[in-house]
């Protein structure tokens, strides 16, 4: 698979081909920002190691949108999707490349959410295909090295069907007592729903090193990659930009990239 290749695969059409089995051989990479707590930044982390992923490491590179609200694609100045289709690539006859958006950056897209992600627990839950998305994703996987799932902050059939596909699982944790127990309940949700058990990497969030509970978070867990609470990375949602383009170097996109290097050398690692 070459990079930087703009042809989309063809999963519609006639004759349509199947999708294939779902895969740990393929050579692209699935990634999953996920957590079971709300407002822990996961959304602002998926947008911008996409980015590292396309300008870094220049893979091709597919944000994909699970959460209703929308926020990937509005990070990169997408207007949300009013087609209400973005559930609908879950059934047999919907196209995902028919819904992917490029981006201003080279070798960056993405799959914007709409408000029928509502209800795509109860469409995979009818649907009782339960690698539905890793089967989506591994078909899209011939075209992106690099998946990023912008997953919401639920435990349901849909949550189930991301740590499936997930060759690694981002968790986004703030310093607090209820992101110990966030993280304590996706590791329960890996050991129930897969036997494959993706690695799982804890990430501090919104670290303000001038509190004094963050500060001790930061001293229990010196190993765990950070991302600073800034200002710069606000701009992000201002901006509808990344921080690598808005501020190159500063210490947030520096934090973004050994985050990337960090998720880079797990997937070699679980490769390997």
């Amino acid at each position: 698979m070459g990079k930087r290749d703009r042809t989309l695969p063809r999963i519609a059409g006639s004759p349509r081909p199947a999708l294939p089995a779902a895969s740990s051989a393929s050579t692209s990479a699935t990634i999953a920002i996920y957590s079971v707590k709300g407002g822990v930044g996961k959304t602002t982390i998926a947008a911008n190691l996409a980015w590292c992923a396309a300008e870094l490491s220049g893979h091709s590179a597919l944000l994909w949108d699970l959460d209703a609200a929308g926020g990937s694609g509005f990070l990169y100045g997408l207007e949300q999707c009013k087609s209400h289709a973005a559930g609908a690539i879950f059934s047999k006859d919907s196209a995902p490349d028919k819904l992917i958006h490029r981006t201003t950056f080279e070798g960056l897209d993405v799959l914007p959410a709409d408000e029928s992600i509502r209800t795509i627990d109860a469409t995979l839950s009818a649907m009782r295909k339960r690698k539905r998305l890793a089967r989506l994703a591994d078909f899209l996987g011939q075209r992106y090295e690099r998946i990023i799932l912008d997953c919401p902050p639920v435990m349901n059939e849909l949550s189930a069907q991301v740590v499936r596909a997930a060759d690694l699982i981002i968790v986004p944790l703030p310093p607090s007592p209820l992101s110990t127990r966030a993280l304590e309940l996706v590791v329960r949700e890996v050991a129930d729903h897969t036997k494959r058990h993706p690695p799982i990497l804890p990430v501090l969030s919104m670290l303000d090193m001038r509190r004094a509970l963050h500060k001790q978070a930061r001293e229990e867990h010196p190993a765990w990659p950070m991302v600073p609470y800034a200002s710069v990375i606000e701009q992000c949602a201002v901006q509808q930009r990344p921080v690598g383009a808005i501020a190159p170097q500063s210490p947030s996109a520096q934090r973004f990239i050994g985050l990337w290097r960090a998720i880079e050398k797990k997937l070699e690692e679980r490769q390997g």
